[in-house]
């Protein structure tokens, strides 16, 4: 026997699990339809994005200087180092550093008395043998007027000339023994041997000094020299000539110059080799002993050039953006920079740039690798746009 189950209809006569299916199926294809036109909103949105607009600079190819900088030392072109020609204690030091003094003033004393008591005894003997010259002079004058008239020997005149000829040549010898001591009396008194300024004094009044003593420095005013210590293995191509920048350290100061000198041995110790580089102080910017930057120009060689503020740094590393044609629009593409010195407003690149790259250098704050771009070519000579 068969029973039939009865179906369940709603009110207005339909079926509830088709409505469901309906409902369901109404809800997938609007999803899908919603989702198409999202996706291909999506897609003309990027496609019709409207390009930045950017200042672009050409790369130019410049002779870019290869330096190397270097501590150097300015010293006087003519400077004379002070030592005593004696030893002996200093009593005075008539001058002090940084005074201009002329050829033959007079810097410091020695204490000459033990000097002078020398000079005192030697004047004193040359007095007595001077006595005794007068007498043997007297000698042979009488032994002269005897041996004329017959009452001595012509060995008794003898005798008197050769007494009177030894005391001759003592007084001769002791005079020149006191000259000489008198000149070297004069040395214990220190004078300048030029004209210029006197340098560090590293005596004092008591202090001991010999031969070997530095007592202070005579610089003459105007020409100075920078000495330069180039390490040996750049010895080989240092030569007269080469072009020299000397720089402070606050950059206040810029003086070109030139290598006048190179020694042609190398420094046992540091290993260098020293060359000097001449050139005038007219206004005083430099002191004896200052240290200051030189920089060697070696040579040149050409290669590109990029605005200094057209350069990013991120992680220690340097970065520009190029605008580069791809073929279906300008993009901004970023680059990694190898940079060298500064060449007035631009940097040197040694790598990461060639001649002709489109470089851009305003907006780079908005830009991203491979953002479109509308390039406006700006001068050559501006160098810098403000970003």
């Amino acid at each position: 026997m068969h029973r039939t189950v009865p179906i369940r209809t709603l009110r207005d006569g339909s079926v509830p699990g088709r409505r469901v299916a309906a409902l369901l199926l109404a809800l997938v294809a609007g999803a899908l339809a919603s989702g198409c036109q999202k996706s291909a909103a999506s897609n003309a949105s990027a496609a019709g994005a409207p390009a930045i607009p950017v200042q672009v600079r050409i790369a130019p190819t410049v002779k870019i200087p290869e330096t190397t900088e270097y501590l150097s030392i300015v010293k006087s072109r003519h400077s004379a180092a002070i030592n005593p020609q004696v030893e002996g204690q200093i009593t005075r030091i008539f001058v002090k550093s940084g005074d201009r003094v002329s050829t033959g003033t007079i810097l410091l004393q020695i204490d000459p008395l033990k000097q002078e008591a020398t000079v005192s005894s030697q004047e004193a003997s040359r007095a007595a043998q001077e006595a005794n010259l007068r007498y043997a002079k007297v000698s042979l004058e009488r032994a002269q007027k005897l041996s004329a008239a017959g009452v001595i020997s012509k060995q008794e005149l003898d005798n008197a000339q050769s007494n009177y000829d030894a005391a001759l040549a003592q007084v001769k010898s002791l005079d020149e023994q006191v000259k000489q001591q008198r000149v070297e009396l004069h040395y214990y008194s220190v004078p300048s041997p030029m004209d210029g300024i006197v340098g560090d004094i590293p005596v004092h009044v008591g202090d001991r000094v010999t031969v070997a003593t530095l007592l202070t420095n005579i610089n003459e005013p105007g020409g100075l020299e920078a000495y330069i210590y180039v390490p040996a293995e750049r010895a080989r191509n240092l030569k007269v000539g080469l072009p020299v920048r000397l720089l402070d350290n606050e950059n206040h100061l810029d003086i070109a110059t030139q290598i006048s000198f190179v020694s042609p041995q190398v420094d046992t110790d540091t290993q260098t080799v020293l060359a000097k580089a001449a050139f005038s102080n007219p206004q005083a910017k430099l002191r004896i002993a200052q240290q200051v930057s030189a920089q060697i120009t070696w040579g040149t060689h050409a290669g590109p050039v990029i605005p200094v503020l057209a350069v990013q740094r991120i992680n220690g590393q340097f970065f520009a953006f190029v605008a580069v044609n791809e073929g279906k629009g300008t993009v901004a593409r970023q680059k990694p920079l190898k940079l060298g010195d500064t060449i007035g407003n631009d940097f040197a690149v040694l790598d990461g740039l060639k001649r002709g790259d489109h470089i851009i250098v305003s907006g780079t704050q908005f830009l991203q690798d491979g953002a479109a771009v509308a390039e406006q070519i700006v001068n050559d000579g501006a160098s810098a746009v403000a970003r």
